[in-house]
């Protein structure tokens, strides 16, 4: 009879927590890239996690109560782990775990409060969010620029996926499988510079040789021309030189032969002057 109860008692025991369980499960729900957007439409609170976070461990409880209370609260709540969802950790730009965010209509608002239960609570009933300014357009995770993001950091972690299976399936050094990755680098590097030079010339191609050679002459031709007329206007203005000062001799003699015989015409005037005799003849 002891035997019955103990074990009506484990039974009914593990019926309760099964049922805890299922309702925490169900009252939080999970995030990842095919969903996320589901939390674009009505009010969300979504904490993202990592199972290796302490403090997102500490978190766990204190999240379940508000996944327990969103009936009430009219409110859906939501987790992301990083870990499964490299690329929603880069669109929201996750730097610190736990990261909790509140959104609204496609709103986004970072929580920075305490994570307790009655802030968490007293957050979202006494509209406390709307003091809060929501995230920049272009830091938006709807927005392009985070899309982008987001496809980088999936493809880190496929890339640490590969570096993982490299050492641990083939049994490659560290310094092989980084040996492998940079020649990966060059060779897709060159891959791709060839690639846009070849769009380049596409979309604007290079010039015929002959044209070319024309254009040269042409140019060539026309600076010899501006050449050779910049040589003749130099020759007349040396010639337009010379001759003004020419011009400026011929005229400083005349004066002085005018200026000569205005003097020997005074002199001969004058009552002093004496008078030549004429010589007799022996």
């Amino acid at each position: 009879m002891i035997r019955a109860g103990k074990l009506i008692i484990i039974c009914l025991a593990c019926v309760i927590v099964v049922t805890i369980s299922t309702r925490s499960r169900g009252s939080v729900e999970e995030l990842n890239e095919e969903n996320w957007d589901r939390m674009l439409v009505g009010e969300w609170m979504v904490e993202f996690f990592a199972p290796w976070c302490p403090a997102c461990k500490d978190l766990e409880p204190i999240w379940s109560h508000l996944g327990d209370r969103k009936g009430e609260l009219g409110i859906n709540v939501g987790k992301v782990d990083v870990t499964d969802s490299p690329g929603l950790s880069g669109r929201f730009m996750v730097t610190a775990l736990p990261t909790i965010y509140h959104v609204k209509d496609g709103l986004f608002r970072q929580y920075k409060s305490p994570r307790d239960r009655d802030s968490l609570v007293n957050f979202v009933r006494s509209k406390t969010w709307l003091k809060v300014e929501p995230i920049s357009s272009w830091k938006s995770p709807t927005s392009i620029q985070m899309s982008i993001i987001s496809q980088f950091f999936k493809m880190s972690q496929v890339l640490r996926a590969i570096h993982t299976k490299l050492m641990e399936d083939f049994g490659l050094p560290t310094w092989g499988s980084y040996l492998i990755f940079a020649i990966a680098t060059i060779i897709i590097g060159a891959i791709l510079g060839l690639l846009i030079v070849c769009v380049i010339d596409f979309i604007y191609p290079p010039k015929p040789a002959k044209a070319q050679n024309l254009n040269r002459k042409r140019k060539e031709s026309g600076d010899r021309k501006e050449k050779t007329s910049d040589d003749e206007d130099f020759i007349e203005n040396v010639k337009d030189d010379l001759v003004d000062e020419e011009g400026s001799e011929s005229d400083k003699d005349a004066d002085k032969s005018e200026k000569s015989e205005k003097a020997t015409e005074a002199n001969a005037s004058s009552p002093n002057a004496r008078k030549r005799k004429p010589r007799k003849a022996d």
